[in-house]
């Protein structure tokens, strides 16, 4: 199987368990299966709510979550998030208020962030139209902006540029990325179908991450407002930390923006 998928790409397959499985059943659903192309499943997976998270690490020694002093106020757009990325950023003095996907960029606006998050997320990030508009929308009024994964595609969207879906795309916890701007060699956590095609980004942007396994776009900057995107997990959870930094960059973004 492992040697087909990497002759062939990514294919739509079904696994059968039990005593009693129909085959031609399992194989008319998977040839059936339309793909990814297209499909919003941000706004399938989101909160129906929204709702306050202050909750940080767990301490194993004191078998309780930590509850940080909050310094920063920020918004943080679910799209599929995952719990640990909320307590890093709690780590970092944020007071989380997390919102649907499809919630309009005037409403996060009218809260007065001091930051806004967005967040990882299945699916294609070109169908989340919804995201794409309020991006664009905290991208003018130079709010600090950070996203993770699906987050880091729909900014990518927001400034004008395109994505693709990968042949294979990049699941795991053992992906070596370069930080462009030190030259370190991360290992990191990574789980993505579709990527940021760089070429097809503005002049105001800078990469600032390149995967080392295939050299597909994994982070990037602008140079004229605090924004700034990576597309693997640097909070892990399970997996490595090495880049972990980003949530101290943004905390150091709303704090300069201040």
């Amino acid at each position: 199987m492992t040697r087909i998928l990497r002759d062939k790409g990514a294919l739509a397959g079904c696994i059968l368990a039990g005593e009693q499985v129909d085959a031609e059943a399992a194989l008319a659903k998977a040839r059936a299966f339309p793909g990814l192309n297209g499909m919003d499943l941000a706004k399938v997976v989101t909160t129906a709510r929204t709702y306050a998270w202050n909750e940080g690490v767990y301490n194993l020694d004191k078998t309780t979550f930590s509850q940080p002093a909050r310094r920063f106020k920020v918004v943080a757009y679910d799209f599929g998030v995952k719990r640990n990325i909320l307590r890093l950023l709690a780590e970092q003095g944020c007071d989380i208020t997390v919102v649907p996907a499809q919630t309009p960029a005037t409403e996060v606006l009218a809260m007065k962030p001091d930051g806004v998050f967005l967040s990882n997320g299945p699916g294609d990030p070109a169908a989340c139209d919804y995201a794409i508009a309020a991006t664009k929308t905290f991208l003018e009024a130079k709010i600090p902006l950070f996203g993770i994964c699906l987050g880091h595609q729909i900014m990518g969207l927001a400034l004008g540029a395109k994505t693709l879906k990968m042949k294979f795309g990049h699941h795991g916890a053992n992906h070596p990325v370069k930080d462009l701007d030190d030259g370190r060699v991360l290992i990191t956590s990574q789980n993505h179908g579709f990527a940021v095609d760089p070429a097809t980004l503005p002049a105001n942007v800078r990469v600032t991450h390149n995967s080392l396994f295939d050299g597909s776009l994994q982070g990037f900057a602008l140079t004229d407002r605090p924004a700034f995107c990576f597309q693997g997990h640097p909070e892990a959870s399970p997996g490595p930390h090495d880049i972990g930094y980003l949530f101290d960059r943004f905390a150091q973004l709303m704090q300069e923006a201040r």
